[in-house]
This record gives structure tokens, sequence and C-alpha cells, in this order.
């Protein structure tokens, strides 16, 4: 009993002298200032632009006018909200943007999980370096350039496609001004300009494998594609999880630059989305408040989303943001 008293004894000392020697918050702040120094961009960033707006949020609920500013303009309370359902294009507005993005969210999401899947398996290391490079390339390209590269590529005239298409005696087709196909424009050219930027994230959650795993399956005579299902795949499905909770917010916030810079008249019923609807109404017709009214009910929405998606991941895994 006397030894074991000792031992608690000692076990109760090495704890609270643990407790002293864990630095405080100042002493890690200075410690690892480098780090902390590097993340001052990124949080000014963030301050500026996303959060600062925010308290513009407050016009959603006003008559806003620039003359008469924030503190001035009449409260009209959900006024807004109730035109924005009522409004006979919101609806297809809102259907458009939910159909594009299911459809860039089934094939755009998945392309950059197989793209790191197909250069971990690349044993050169040149062509390696190669082909991240040219994949990463476009998604530094402005979406003004790449929008003119695609319908020159597209066009019915000079375009690539269709001199083939006449050439096999077919009829060329103007992708860009025809509804059907204009929506797989806009998924495949938000994939080939976004698919090897969106790897880097799931390369580099493959560097942090353990060789041996892959030796080991050697060794008990795996071949490539059983070391990428039951090695590959399982380690990545963390990051998975977290990049999928973090897409899904994204569902409402469609790419502005790139369905401005592509859509045409001919294609309004397919195309037009909320960020386009959005600065038509807040821009060109200068309904500011509704304007903001319909990016607060998108924000709220993307939102819950996130909470939902976040919610169903840790209850049916291990994995969540939090």
């Amino acid at each position: 009993m006397i030894a074991q008293k000792q031992k608690t004894k000692s076990v109760k000392n090495q704890s609270k002298e643990i407790k002293k020697r864990k630095p405080g918050f100042f002493t890690n702040l200075y410690n690892y200032r480098d780090y902390y120094i590097m993340l001052i961009p990124g949080i000014l960033f963030f301050l500026i632009f996303s959060y600062g707006p925010m308290n513009g949020l407050i016009i959603a609920f006003q008559d806003y006018y620039p003359l008469k500013g924030i503190t001035g303009s009449n409260f009209v309370g959900l006024k807004h909200f109730k035109a924005l359902f009522s409004n006979p294009f919101f609806i297809d507005v809102l259907k458009n943007t939910l159909i594009i993005s299911f459809y860039k969210l089934l094939i755009c999401f998945p392309a950059p999980i197989l793209l790191c899947i197909v250069l971990n398996e690349i044993k050169s290391p040149k062509f390696k370096k190669f082909t991240q490079s040219v994949s990463y390339l476009p998604h530094f390209v402005s979406w003004v350039i790449v929008s003119g590269i695609i319908i020159e590529f597209l066009s019915p005239s000079r375009g690539f496609i269709n001199i083939i298409r006449q050439y096999m005696g077919l009829e060329p087709i103007f992708f860009i001004a025809d509804p059907k196909y204009f929506r797989g424009v806009l998924v495949i050219s938000d994939l080939w300009k976004g698919i090897g930027w969106g790897s880097i994230v799931y390369l580099a959650a493959v560097t942090g494998i353990d060789p041996s795993l892959y030796e080991s399956a050697e060794i008990d005579g795996a071949g490539r594609i059983k070391k990428i299902i039951y090695i590959t795949l399982p380690s990545l499905i963390p990051i998975i999880t977290v990049m999928f909770i973090m897409e899904s917010g994204k569902v409402l916030n469609d790419s502005f630059q790139q369905v401005y810079n592509l859509l045409t008249p001919a294609t309004y019923e397919v195309g037009d989305v909320i960020s386009t609807f959005v600065y038509r109404m807040g821009i060109e017709k200068m309904q500011f408040s509704f304007s903001t009214a319909v990016g607060l009910f998108k924000n709220i929405i993307s939102f819950l989303l996130v909470m939902l998606t976040n919610y169903i991941a840790r209850k049916t895994s291990d994995y969540a943001l939090w």
C-alpha cells in the first residue's frame, strides 16, 4: 500500500511538472513566430475580402440608396426576400445552378483523385514532373483567356472539333450557343482548368503513406490495382471526406467568371445561374438590396449544406471537419 501511494504521488508530481513546463500561448506565439508571420497575408485576405464586406449585409433588409448610405436607408424587413421567392426567373436560375453544380460535383470532384492515383503510379520522375506541370498550368490562366480559347476551339467555322466533323461529312455545331451542349461545355472546361490544381491535396496525402505498406503488399503478391484499392484509396479517405464536405458548400457558389464569359442569349434558359442573376439585378439594374438578399440566401444555404454534410460524415465515419 505504501509503495502504491508513493507511485501515485510520483505520477501526480510528474503531471504537475509537465503542466508547469507546458509553454503558454505567447510563448508558443514567439517560438513559432515565423509560421504565424506567413499566415498574416492569408488572414488579411479573408478579413478584408470575406469578413469586411459582411457589414453590408444589412442592406438586404433595407431599401438601400447609395446617396443615403446604410444608416440613412429605410428598413423594410423581409421585403426583398419575399420578392426573391416570387420572382418568376429565380426558380429557373436556382434550378440551373443546382443542375450545373451537380454535374460538376459528379465529374469534377473524383477527377483529381484519379489523376493523383495515376501520377502516383508513374515511375519516371521527369515524366511525372512534366505531367504535373502541364495539368497545373490551366489553373493559373484567367477565365477570360480560357473562355476565348474554348470559343475558338469550338467555333463552327474554324474550331478544331468542327473541322474534324466537316472532314467526316457531318454538320458543324455551335456548342457555345446550343442549349443542348452548353452545360457540358461548362463542366468539361471546369474539369480541364481545375483537375491538376485539385490533385495537389491528394498527392500531398499520398506522400504521407508509409512505403513499407506497399513493400509488404508486393511481398504478398499484390499488383498495382490491389495496392491502389487496399492501400492508396483507404489512405485517401480522410482527405476525400474533408474535401467533399467543403465542396458541398459550393453547390450554390457557381463560377461567375466562367459562366459570364461563355453565356450567350441563346443559352440563358440552361446557363443563367445565381451569380449572373445577381450581377444583372445588382450592377445592371442597380437593385442593390435585392441582389444582397439573393447573396445572403445563397450563403445561408451553403452554410447549412456544410453543416449537414459534416454531421452525416461524423455519424457515418471517423472523419469530419469538427
